[in-house]
């Protein structure tokens, strides 16, 4: 029950400091030197781990511009599928250079793979932890064949009710997992406060008997230091070295001067957990 997991050497629980994710997504705006920029950055901040997203184009969807295969509302309006992958896909050939910058910096670093062939090329590059984004998480073949990698998984749950959760905690542990995190999610880009539905954090972890933790997608830090007082032992935040750059996600990501703020304010809020209990303090 919320036993104690480690990534990379970092003890990840309720008897630590909340593991702070940034994630890169596409915010490198197709340049290498920009993701490995925003790597650098996201060190210099704080955050414990830097995330990147591996798929491409052809192997998510095809190039068709039918209705069905069009975006409409939203960050991405207007974009087709394919337009969208190919804008935002962080390439193959990057990886190898982004994995051994942020190696030789001393920060973090694994991926959202998007199929069995990216999972391969992350196991090559060793990675110590895998994340399943939310539209990805009742994928089912694709969550076993991440945890016969036996390393820990980190699954968002944006998209899922109740029993597809449990379908995929299921597959999870069918392929072997034993280290896996939850992260509650509203998929929606950005989203609001007033949608973040925090209680669900705990009420997670009851019914789970996991850690639980936050992909936050809104454009202030109060929803992930929020959670932290509700438990949360991860929290996942887009990051960006300008929110002016084009691209469907600079929009809710946080800037550099920003970060430290979710870093500072959500490792000094965890300590306020305290312990279960009435008894008095020695102030009192």
């Amino acid at each position: 029950m919320n036993r104690e997991i480690v990534i990379d050497g970092r003890p990840i629980g309720p008897g630590h400091p909340p593991y702070i994710i940034a994630e890169l997504s596409a915010n490198h705006n197709g340049s290498l030197e920009q993701a490995l920029d925003t790597i650098s950055m996201a060190k210099d901040r704080g955050a414990d781990a830097i995330k990147l997203k591996t798929y491409s184009a052809d192997t998510m969807t095809i190039d068709c511009d039918r209705d069905d295969f069009q975006i409409h509302g939203g960050a991405w309006d207007g974009y087709t599928l394919y337009e969208l992958y190919k804008q935002t896909q962080t390439p193959p050939a990057w990886h190898e250079a982004m994995f051994a910058h942020a190696r030789k910096i001393g920060v973090t670093i694994f991926s959202t793979p998007f199929d069995e062939s990216a999972v391969d090329l992350l196991e090559n590059l060793n990675a110590p932890a895998y994340k399943i984004a939310s539209f990805e998480s009742i994928d089912l073949p694709l969550i076993r064949y991440v945890a016969r990698t036996g390393k820990p998984m980190i699954i968002s749950t944006g998209m899922e009710d109740r029993g597809e959760i449990e379908e995929t905690i299921a597959a999870a542990r069918e392929g072997g997992c034993k280290d896996l995190i939850l992260l509650h999610c509203i998929s929606c880009y950005p989203s609001t406060i007033e949608q973040a539905n925090l209680l669900t954090i705990p009420d997670m972890a009851k019914k789970f008997g996991l850690q639980v933790g936050l992909s936050d997608h809104s454009i202030s830090n109060i929803p992930s230091i929020a959670s932290v007082a509700l438990g949360a032992t991860v929290v996942e935040k887009h990051v960006t070295m300008d929110r002016t750059d084009e691209g469907p996600d600079p929009a809710f990501s946080l800037e550099p001067d920003e970060l430290p703020a979710l870093c500072n304010d959500t490792t000094r809020a965890w300590p306020g957990l305290g312990n279960r209990g009435s008894g008095l303090e020695p102030s009192e």
